[in-house]
């Protein structure tokens, strides 16, 4: 294409076997940084991002979504990923899933225009819903109703980038 969002976008895949080795904090920076970036309903900026990059707690949150899933036991919703960001959004904002969904679509695009993988997984709403979950934000000093939008799971990519599947027809409607 010619164009390097565009060809950012063409590329971008959900990646599913991530090495253990954790990406430099600037890059991971830089990813949440293009997160925070993302338009939201009125400017109201309600999401916030949680990088998760401690080993412990990471596998906790594993674990949680694991059987939220109903998973067998050591299975890793997260595919190996060294680094989880948690996308969550004010529950009063009444754009707070759409920005929050905004959040991590921004953050997998920059992933992957630094060469990190990517994959977005869901069931924080009910992980931050939990007791455990909120005393996960408790125990970081997240204060407020806090609705869990999803996870941007990250890291370097094991194997190479799956090709694109077609698009699918009949998906653009004009209306001149």
């Amino acid at each position: 294409m010619g164009n390097a969002v565009l060809d950012t976008i063409h590329a971008r895949r959900a990646i599913r076997n991530f090495s253990p080795e954790m990406p430099p904090r600037e890059e991971i920076e830089q990813v949440i940084d293009a997160g925070v970036w993302a338009a939201s309903g009125k400017g109201a900026q309600s999401p916030i991002v949680i990088a998760i990059t401690e080993k412990g707690l990471r596998n906790q949150i594993s674990s949680m979504n694991a059987r939220i899933m109903g998973a067998s036991e050591g299975m890793d919703p997260f595919y190996g990923a060294p680094v989880i960001l948690v996308v969550l959004a004010r529950r009063d904002v009444a754009t707070h899933v759409y920005d929050g969904s905004l959040v991590i679509g921004n953050m997998m695009l920059a992933a992957r225009s630094l060469g990190l993988g990517s994959i977005w997984i869901h069931r924080a709403k009910e992980e931050f819903d939990s007791d455990e979950g909120r005393e996960i934000l408790a125990g970081l000093g997240v204060e407020g109703d806090y609705e869990g939008i999803g996870h941007c799971a990250l890291g370097y990519e094991v194997d190479p980038t799956p090709d694109a599947t077609d698009r699918k027809p009949n998906r653009i409607f004009w209306a001149e």
